[in-house]
């Protein structure tokens, strides 16, 4: 059994803390939800960008409720405990959704520098076939590297009750909890951290640089901002992805000079702000799915007045 956290001298106000947390998780819900809806019923979004925008549509509804059972538990029910298997299980699904939305966000980036780079050969490369195959490899290495990092926690032994950081359970947290030597842990947790996570970042910046540079051949800054533009809601959901997660990587290296709240906000914000603002910024900067997301208020409208009318 363990103890899950709170918010550190904040014990007393966990039902307050739960109304707003509630709510990003009903917007982080409602939002990705409404992305699948757009894209599955309009024919012309069935296109690679927006098929790669539906698998992040996924990992983000897989994230939040990867963290949801526990974070309700915690703040509105005021339940603190959790028993060991529940607790791999749930790190299993935290860990695996964090690695496939970076390999989607890795994804999406080279579909941006096709789409750039060789705009007359870009259907004809990412073909629903291949885009299947790509979510599939996305899958299997997010699932298979972490089914041994949960059968290497299990071996080990957890003497008694232990307060985990969080109100959910992370693989280094728990990790720290054994009583024994956790050395081949913590090595198969860094390579897996860096053969994905920084794979994929290392990967997406060579993606921008290229994209700069087939953008800066293009002869007019109207071409350049038009080809440019396509690539901000990307931009923006990968600096919400990875700014949270190199911030919470830095206050974990200076542990000692940081104030605890500040790890445990940035924790809820790594896991909580990608899920909510994905949709938001995508409905916003992207114009098809904006208009359709119009088009279906706009008839639900017409749909209510008809019926009041009658």
């Amino acid at each position: 059994m363990f103890l899950l956290a709170g918010i550190p001298g904040h014990e007393a106000d966990s039902l307050w803390f739960s109304i707003p947390f509630c709510s990003l998780y009903l917007i982080a819900i409602l939002g990705n939800c409404l992305i699948l809806f757009v894209i599955k019923t309009q024919r012309n979004l069935h296109q690679p960008m927006y098929l790669f925008l539906s698998m992040l549509s996924v990992t983000d509804l897989g994230l939040a409720a990867s963290t949801l059972p526990t974070m309700f538990s915690v703040f509105l029910l005021n339940n603190r405990e959790i028993a060991i298997d529940a607790c791999l299980s749930q790190l299993f699904f935290i860990h695996s959704f964090s690695i496939m939305e970076s390999a989607v966000l890795l994804a999406m980036a080279f579909d941006r520098f096709l789409a750039i780079r060789l705009p007359l050969r870009y259907a004809s490369i990412l073909t629903n076939e291949r885009i299947g195959n790509i979510g599939l490899a996305i899958i299997i290495r997010g699932v298979g590297l972490h089914i041994p990092a949960v059968i290497l926690l299990k071996r080990l032994p957890y003497c008694r009750i232990r307060t985990l950081s969080y109100s959910y359970c992370l693989h280094p947290d728990v990790m720290k909890m054994a009583s024994a030597n956790i050395a081949l842990n913590s090595s198969y947790g860094l390579f897996t951290v860096l053969s994905t996570l920084g794979l994929d970042s290392g990967l997406i910046v060579l993606s921008y640089i290229m994209i700069l540079k087939t953008v800066l051949s293009i002869t007019t800054w109207e071409q350049r901002l038009k080809a440019l533009n396509t690539c901000v809601s990307h931009i923006c959901a990968t600096l919400l992805f990875y700014i949270s997660l190199i911030s919470l990587s830095m206050i974990h290296r200076f542990k000692e000079k940081a104030l605890p709240e500040s790890q445990i906000f940035l924790s809820y914000l790594h896991f909580l702000l990608p899920p909510v603002l994905n949709p938001i910024v995508y409905s916003i900067k992207t114009k098809e799915i904006r208009k359709q997301i119009r088009k279906i208020f706009h008839q639900n409208n017409s749909t209510m007045r008809i019926r009041w009318g009658h």
